[in-house]
């Protein structure tokens, strides 16, 4: 992609299509399930839910699933 602003790629020989990313402003980052995620660790997490939010504040007890607390006020 190049890393630009609104540059498209299109899948290659994938047989599904590209799942649906959505960056909230402040919140969580939303995606299109089901999903699989290989952490740093190596460990493995999946959800099968329709729709996952994932933590980009790293503050989720449940990372890297979100938790909303992001919503919390800092002190």
């Amino acid at each position: 992609m190049n890393g630009e602003a609104g540059a498209v790629r299109t899948p290659s020989s994938r047989s599904s299509p590209p799942r649906r990313v959505t960056v909230v402003p402040g919140g969580p980052i939303l995606i299109e399930g089901p999903v699989e995620f290989q952490l740093d660790d190596g460990t493995t997490v999946a959800s099968d839910r329709f729709q996952v939010a994932v933590c980009a504040c790293r503050r989720s007890k449940n990372y890297p699933f979100c938790d909303a607390s992001h919503r919390r006020k800092r002190r």
